[in-house]
């Protein structure tokens, strides 16, 4: 199912899509996608803006690797992006200031962000999201950002440029015929980021979430977007795409 124009739709309708994503997402993740010892929950706090999904370990009582269970190797099988990118180990050392984030219910391995018009509504707005996504980073939390909306005049070079300047700055142009963006971090040093540029009417990318250094699973995006579309109310469908001719 091809990605549908959210740019021109009241942010109440896209809420209600984020919301009902979110938790399909959650789902898939949670259905056989993530191996044994690993979890998602949808809009749980880790300190700061509260992501969308974040994806947990069940603390040390699995002993087994990631991969062992289900998780794939990068080094067997290195995920794919139009654009991949990777920090230098020196600065991104310097600004390192190492902590681990933890959940009541586990350790917090990655987390994953749809973003919503109002991350990028005001320059408060992308502020807060664009630092969020950087300290996330630098605690080694791994990163997904799937963002649906066109550059702004807030991120003129779209989010992943936004995002990677709070590692990294390095020239970045978002190509002009693939304005939205799908971005996958790994975040251990030296941090490496995954970015597929898509555009309304793409599929959506299975992009990796990583769960250690060498270790991902490919994100459900588009099976779970499709399920959340299928189940949405007929006057919503309407309000995307138009009245049927």
């Amino acid at each position: 199912m091809p990605i549908h124009d959210w740019s021109n739709v009241d942010d109440g309708v896209f809420h209600y899509f984020h919301q009902a994503w979110t938790i399909e997402f959650s789902y898939a993740l949670n259905a056989g996608v993530l191996p044994e010892g690993f979890f998602a929950l949808a809009e749980q706090v880790v300190s700061g803006p509260i992501p969308d999904v974040i994806t947990l370990q069940r603390g040390p009582s699995s002993s087994k690797a990631p991969h062992e269970s289900g998780g794939m190797l990068v080094a067997e099988a290195p995920p794919r992006a139009r654009f991949i990118r990777s920090a230098e180990q020196k600065s991104y050392v310097h600004k390192a200031n190492r902590i681990t984030i933890r959940h009541k219910l586990g350790k917090v391995v990655a987390v994953i962000e749809i973003v919503s018009p109002g991350n990028k509504g005001s320059r408060a707005g992308i502020r807060s999201f664009v630092e969020k996504m950087g300290e996330l980073l630098r605690e080694e939390i791994n990163l997904l950002v799937v963002d649906l909306f066109p550059p702004s005049s807030r991120d003129p070079q779209g989010i992943h440029k936004a995002i990677w300047d709070e590692v990294e700055e390095e020239p970045f142009e978002q190509p002009a015929d693939k304005p939205l963006t799908v971005a996958a971090y790994a975040a251990a040093p030296p941090p490496m980021a995954y970015v597929e540029p898509v555009a309304v009417g793409d599929a959506l990318p299975s992009l990796p979430i990583f769960l250690d250094r060498g270790t991902y699973v490919p994100a459900p995006l588009e099976s779970s977007y499709q399920t959340t579309w299928s189940k949405c109310p007929a006057v919503v469908k309407e309000v995307v795409q138009g009245p049927a001719r």
